[in-house]
């Protein structure tokens, strides 16, 4: 009985095994030659309005992935640029660039306010309200530049003069940067930008009082210089002069034009006038203040200079630094007026001075 049975068993398992060997034998797929030796490698899809990264490791990658062999850096964005959504990709734009305005703010009574806060402050540019976007209530440093007159008149004053604007700069923030524009008919860069006060004292000392006024010439000079070398964005002329101009290839206009430039200086004025003469220098004087944001002094004698000299220094050091981003693209020309005004709780009237307007894409130089 147990051959009989040993037979029967073989038999089955025998009969098994084949039938295995045919399934295996009838799922294989027949090989297909290759045509190169390259692993073949699916060609990634396009998703409309995105690109396709092409891999380069034999491995298909998603887009907007990389593969662990080939990191790829993601870029950083600029200064000014902010990050917005599109289908779960970050795009990052150039933001507009802000307008910035240095303001100062006095009560019905010419007393500085400096508590305000930035809900107190509307801005309009061209009548037109804007979007307050950075506001700053802290002294900070400038580039300055002092434009003294050296022609003939000037001769008698020059030492006190001089003593003002050091006062000046020795009452300002002591990482100002100033410069020294000495003129006459001509006008001269005694001192490129520095903070070492010798070197100032040395400048304004070049004294050869000597020839006439070309106040407009070295006005728009000194312009040209803060933009070309400033390298803080709050910039100021100061300038003292004791005559008109009566020595300059530009005009009144040009300078003034030139000064409203996009994040042009604000410029302090003094005038040492005599009888003669006086009321086309005065309103030279108080125009070109007017329109940069600063403040045309007249005093009736040459001892007023140096506590002038302390105002002005007091105004530059409690100012507010507004900024927005105009409602009207820069890209579109022409002049643009602004006026700022303020209102907070406890004062009847503020009054706000600041740069009556600014030419767009002209912007200085600066930080």
């Amino acid at each position: 009985m147990l051959l009989p049975n040993n037979r029967l068993i073989g038999l089955l398992i025998s009969f098994v095994f084949s039938i295995i060997a045919g399934a295996q034998q009838t799922a294989a797929p027949s090989p297909v030659p290759s045509t190169s030796s390259q692993p073949a490698i699916a060609a990634p899809t396009a998703t409309p309005g995105q690109p396709v990264q092409v891999p380069t490791t034999g491995i298909a990658t998603p887009v907007g992935q990389t593969t662990a062999q080939q990191p790829q850096p993601v870029p950083a964005p600029d200064q000014g640029q902010a990050a917005t959504d599109e289908g779960g990709t970050f795009v990052f734009r150039k933001e507009v660039e802000e307008v910035v305005l240095h303001a100062t703010v006095v009560d019905e009574k010419h007393r500085l306010i400096t508590n305000l806060g930035r809900e107190a402050f509307t801005i309009f540019e061209n009548n037109q309200p804007q979007k307050l976007t950075s506001f700053r209530r802290e002294d900070i440093p400038v580039t300055m530049c002092i434009v003294i007159d050296n022609s003939g008149s000037m001769r008698e004053k020059r030492d006190k003069v001089n003593k003002a604007a050091l006062n000046l700069v020795r009452s300002s923030n002591p990482q100002d940067q100033v410069c020294v524009v000495n003129f006459n008919d001509e006008y001269y860069l005694d001192q490129p930008f520095t903070g070492n006060i010798n070197l100032l004292k040395e400048a304004l000392e070049k004294v050869e009082a000597r020839g006439g006024t070309a106040l407009y010439d070295a006005i728009v000079a000194t312009a040209d210089e803060l933009k070309k070398h400033a390298k803080l964005q709050k910039k100021v002329i100061f300038v003292v002069t004791d005559g008109e101009d009566n020595a300059s290839r530009e005009n009144l206009e040009e300078a003034v034009r030139r000064l409203q430039e996009e994040n042009g200086p604000t410029v302090y004025a003094i005038g040492l006038l005599g009888e003669e003469k006086a009321h086309r220098a005065r309103r030279a004087l108080e125009t070109i203040a007017l329109h940069t944001g600063g403040i045309a002094f007249l005093p009736k004698t040459l001892d007023e200079v140096d506590s002038i000299s302390s105002t002005i220094a007091h105004d530059i050091r409690n100012q507010y630094t507004l900024g927005y981003k105009p409602s009207t693209p820069k890209s579109v020309g022409g002049y643009r007026s602004i006026r700022v005004e303020a209102r907070a709780k406890g004062y009847s009237k503020l009054t706000v001075r600041t740069r009556s307007g600014y030419f767009p894409g002209q912007e200085a130089s600066g930080q």
